[in-house]
């Protein structure tokens, strides 16, 4: 693989969306495709850091980033952080830019927002690239795996651990600070432990903090209502087309999503061998075959 050079950031029309609630949102349009696609961050509490991902994207679809509710660059608001009220403002995304259909990839937390979005309006969704996500199981199935990898991964390399531990321990935290003890965390998320750090520093930059309140709130709903025979039976009536991008060295056991594959009725699968938890940072070249092959699996407009 050739020296990681970014890609250079999209030139795109960037535009403020609003809510039915008034909160507005940060959004920007890029891209000449024929293809409308919109991305959806992970997080909970965090930001879009798809721009390089975009402008590689650019010659296919037209392609809008946003930052959800109260995090990056949309408006600081107090909430409220619900899985319903996320699904709602990801509608208030599609419907500004005046799309009655499009596209929607979504990567780890945002993966899982994406699914949603589509089970609640499938009408509007032309296809979901579901990257990194966890599945529609209970938390159980994965987290408990998730930390034993991410407690052996931070035991290999003790001055990362040490670091963290020192940093995790201090609530006084510079803004220097907290991008390093992010980049520290984020690090483990990628199978090239000799590029790691450089990967996760890029990903801090521009850094605007992590929502924790939109984080606790968001993840404690999840853990009260995934993994529920309601929530499978509504996968398995999907008439979306899905396609399902993993890493396999990702540190959340994958066998987690096993359960939204065996589920979906129209759900293709690629794994990359050698990334972790952000496969198109580690395999651009195969992840964009991938994502845009796209057109063999969706449905038509």
């Amino acid at each position: 693989m050739a020296a990681h050079e970014p890609d250079p950031p999209p030139t795109g029309v960037r535009m403020d969306v609003r809510t039915d609630d008034g909160v507005r949102l940060w959004a920007e349009r890029s891209g000449t495709g024929p293809e409308p696609l919109i991305l959806c961050h992970g997080g909970p509490g965090l930001w879009d850091m798809f721009a390089p991902l975009a402008a590689r994207l650019g010659d296919h679809a037209t392609v809008v980033r946003w930052d959800q509710r109260g995090c990056g660059r949309s408006e600081p608001c107090a909430g409220p952080w619900t899985l319903a009220r996320s699904v709602a403002d990801l509608d208030a995304v599609r419907a500004h830019f005046g799309l009655e259909r499009t596209a929607l990839l979504g990567h780890s937390w945002g993966a899982q927002l994406a699914l949603a979005y589509t089970l609640a309006h499938p009408e509007r969704v032309s296809g979901l690239v579901y990257v990194a996500g966890t599945g529609i199981g209970p938390e159980a199935d994965w987290h408990p795996g998730y930390k034993r990898a991410l407690a052996a991964g931070l035991a290999a390399r003790p001055a990362r651990r040490d670091r963290l531990r020192d940093l995790g321990d201090r609530t006084d935290l510079s803004t220097d600070e907290e991008r390093e003890y992010a980049a520290l965390r984020w690090s483990l998320d990628f199978a090239d432990q000799d590029r790691a750090m450089a990967y996760a520093r890029d990903l801090t930059d521009p850094w605007f903090g992590v929502n924790e309140d939109c984080n606790r709130a968001l993840n404690a709903e999840t853990r009260r209502t995934w993994g529920t025979p309601e929530l499978r039976a509504a996968c398995a009536a999907l008439d979306v087309p899905v396609l399902i991008v993993d890493g396999a060295r990702d540190i959340r056991p994958r066998s987690a999503v096993d359960s939204l594959a065996d589920a979906l009725p129209r759900a293709r699968r690629v794994v990359f061998p050698a990334a972790g938890h952000l496969p198109w940072i580690e395999e651009p070249e195969g992840f964009l075959r991938a994502v845009t092959g796209a057109k063999r699996w969706q449905r038509p407009g």
